[in-house]
């Protein structure tokens, strides 16, 4: 009987990353600064047919170094993966984003402050064909973020999950949920968005809604809201010019975390970032395909309460940025 000649797997490796500097002027403080805002590295690839894996570096995301991305991922059957390790949790539209797939400099509110989310965990996805495309993930994840999992152990679950709706000519459907306790209060999110993306138009709403168990804070509102056009230049180093604009706006907020009051000793949850809204306007430059090497020009207006305190770069700006994506 011959022998059968044992086959080696086919190994792939794919190396990306993704640069941004910018460029920021304060209009009422008359200060800028530069900044290296991402300075990320990722390698994916296939082990086998059946089995993928993806590690992503973020050597300064706002001047820190941290892991992002570290998990395999097989394949059960089609259209049916299960994902295990670090990774962004299923949630939003927004704040689902890679840096070099977000339409502006900054990001919005949700992306940012409300919706952004990496944890530890695992998840199940489903994808269904057919006339009306469906997306489904949804996963089970420690809570402990992305440095606290040495000695972490819990009796908690935090969960989250996302079904995305592919209709017809362009218009996506996304329906989202997440529970999370950050220490002793539940926290759930609600998340509703749409766009409609053909054409060269993109545009774009999400809402998302964040309640605190107990009644331990105020209930958090957030909202986004934007439209893009990108015109296609035939002469040139430019090949798209894209005119965009967004709205957002988020009610105070805490991030789950208790405080102890000087005073009383009494610990509770606090306003971590207060009532604001934004009016965002500017125009991309492409001198490739969009999101691939983009020069991003915004000015993003503030509106704060009379009684406000806002952060120290959360004011009226200009931005300039520099994004590069390979």
């Amino acid at each position: 009987m011959a022998q059968t000649e044992k086959t080696t797997p086919t190994v792939t490796t794919n190396i990306h990353g993704t640069l941004r500097g910018k460029y920021e002027y304060q209009t009422e403080e008359g200060e800028g600064r530069f900044e290296v805002r991402n300075a990320r590295i990722s390698i994916d690839g296939n082990i086998l047919p059946i089995w993928s894996y993806k590690a992503e570096i973020d050597l300064s995301d706002e001047g820190q170094i941290k892991m992002l991305d570290a998990y395999a991922r097989l394949r059960l059957q089609k259209g049916l993966q299960f994902t295990i390790g670090q990774m962004r949790v299923p949630f939003t539209i927004d704040a689902h984003r890679s840096p070099h797939l977000q339409y502006f400099a900054n990001r919005s509110f949700i992306a940012k402050q409300v919706g952004n989310v990496r944890d530890v965990g695992a998840t199940l996805g489903y994808n269904v064909n057919g006339a009306v495309p469906l997306k489904l993930e949804a996963g089970l994840f420690n809570g402990s973020g992305l440095t606290d999992q040495k000695d972490f152990w819990t009796s908690n679950i935090n969960f989250s999950a996302k079904a995305q709706i592919m209709l017809p000519n362009g218009f996506n459907v996304t329906l989202s949920t997440q529970k999370i306790k950050p220490e002793d209060v539940n926290i759930m999110m609600y998340d509703f968005g749409t766009y409609y993306h053909a054409n060269g138009w993109h545009i774009e709403a999400e809402y998302l809604y964040k309640h605190y168990a107990h009644d331990a804070f105020d209930n958090v509102h957030a909202f986004d809201g934007f439209m893009s056009y990108d015109i296609p230049i035939r002469k040139g180093v430019i090949k798209y010019v894209t005119p965009l604009v967004r709205y957002d706006y988020m009610s105070d907020h805490s991030d789950g975390i208790s405080y102890e009051d000087e005073e009383t000793g009494v610990k509770s949850l606090v306003k971590t970032d207060c009532q604001r809204s934004r009016l965002t306007g500017g125009v991309t430059l492409s001198l490739n395909k969009p999101f691939l090497s983009d020069i991003r020009i915004n000015y993003e207006k503030y509106f704060y309460p009379h009684d406000a305190s806002p952060k120290t770069s959360e004011k009226d700006k200009i931005v300039v940025e520099f994004m590069t994506h390979f």
